[in-house]
């Protein structure tokens, strides 16, 4: 496994990559969003999946998601979101937009096979990575380790509770761009950080949307295991094994 490299998409703009070298052609490849670009990918624990991933044929990509450039602390992240939606700005349109950029460029570069790409993330980076799936249909599988799934449920929005662009932000929204995806997301049993029955909710809203386009056997799973860690919110080892095993699935099929 080769070490971190960025990668300039556009002017402003990086993408990080951790794998194969990319000079041999393009290969199935996995977009993984926790913190920072290269905290993503190297920071243990929260680059499990990519340490799970890394003696596969699979190039891993990664971007710095809002208010988690240095010198900022990822813990203030979500209040420094909030403050910025106070004030009418749209910090999550605008990063949407640029992954979008690098999404674009990583294939006409030719580092990733767009018939296999995966993309996936831990808490509010599952949530950046849902957004970016309904974007992009090349996006064919969808993990989500204690996603985020509503922005109004995060403590740090709870003065925005009804922000009309704060809650055209929840996963439910996405719904109905989603209902040919496969989706596999894990929460713990009482995740009072993002919630479960916020997960879950979001979960059966992708069904319903399938059911009223009548897709039948959405592949959609959602699964539920003791909590554990800060405010039930933590994800096992073993659970980022399984969920990165499933990734490695989806690629070679």
């Amino acid at each position: 496994m080769s070490d971190v490299v960025c990668l300039s998409a556009a002017p402003g703009i990086q993408l990080f990559h951790k794998g194969p070298a990319l000079d041999h052609g393009p290969l199935p490849s996995f977009f993984y969003f926790a913190l920072s670009g290269p905290d993503s990918l190297t920071l243990d624990p929260f680059n499990q999946p990519v340490q799970f991933l890394q003696n596969r044929m699979i190039r891993i990509f990664s971007m710095t998601l809002p208010a988690h450039e240095s010198p900022l602390s990822p813990k203030d992240a979500l209040r420094v979101w909030a403050e910025e939606y106070a004030q009418g700005k749209d910090p999550l349109g605008t990063f949407l937009d640029q992954a979008e950029i690098a999404v674009d460029y990583a294939i006409q570069q030719r580092f990733v096979d767009p018939e296999k790409m995966a993309i996936g993330g831990l808490s509010r980076g599952g949530f950046i990575a849902c957004h970016i799936a309904a974007r992009r249909e090349v996006f064919r599988s969808i993990v989500a380790f204690a996603p985020l799934t509503q922005l109004h449920h995060a403590q740090e929005f709870h003065a925005l509770r009804s922000h009309p662009a704060v809650l055209n932000l929840s996963l439910d929204t996405l719904s109905k761009r989603l209902v040919h995806r496969r989706i596999r997301m894990y929460i713990g049993n009482d995740d009072r950080k993002v919630g479960t029955e916020t997960c879950f909710a979001f979960a059966m809203s992708v069904v319903a949307a399938a059911e009223k386009q009548k897709v039948r056997q959405p592949q959609v799973e959602l699964f539920i295991t003791p909590s554990i860690g800060h405010q039930g919110h933590g994800t096992s080892v073993a659970t980022f094994q399984q969920g990165a095993e499933w990734i490695a699935t989806n690629l070679s099929q």
